[in-house]
């Protein structure tokens, strides 16, 4: 780790264990039919095996699968259009979908994600996000289901990462420079 930041805790294990079983227990209210989980890749793989046996506990048996979108290629900053990196294997036709993602800042890529998913035939796509940042919407969506509403800060762990480190991290964290 560079001794020049720690990283200081916003969402604890605690905290985020309790919202995906929360999470799960809305989901199961709507009764979803012939369930697919589709948790997009990298962000979301923690967020996903925690929620889908959460809906394990609360009598559901989803199938799951995932999906890879860029819109950054090797850029630093999104170019606003969305490409699959990798697709999903299963048919969406006729089922309920629920799409997971770590964040949501400015939709693109959770908006191109559902509507791909109701291009193909799916009955229903909710949506289902571990942190939501509203103040940079650009595209027009709300999830479903929320795990938490973010600060307007840089977030790690929990699966999300800083050039490619954190994900480990069983809390969800901020990046805070050193004497601040």
């Amino acid at each position: 780790m560079n001794p020049s930041f720690t990283i200081a805790p916003l969402f604890d294990e605690a905290e985020i264990a309790a919202r995906n079983e929360a999470i799960a227990q809305a989901v199961a209210t709507q009764a979803p039919h012939n369930l697919l989980v589709v948790a997009v890749l990298k962000g979301s793989f923690m967020f996903a095996a925690d929620l889908i046996r959460a809906l394990h506990r609360v009598g559901l048996s989803p199938q799951v699968e995932f999906i890879q979108l860029s819109s950054y290629k090797d850029a630093l900053v999104s170019y606003g259009t969305v490409t699959v990196s990798k697709d999903i294997d299963s048919d969406v036709v006729g089922r309920d979908v629920l799409l997971l993602d770590d964040i949501l800042e400015s939709g693109r890529t959770l908006a191109f994600a559902k509507d791909l998913l109701v291009a193909r035939g799916a009955r229903r796509v909710m949506t289902a996000v571990l942190l939501d940042k509203p103040g940079h919407r650009v595209s027009h969506i709300q999830p479903d289901f929320v795990g938490f509403q973010c600060p307007d800060k840089f977030v790690v762990g929990y699966g999300m990462d800083a050039a490619h480190s954190f994900r480990q991290l069983p809390y969800i964290g901020i990046i805070e420079k050193d004497g601040k």
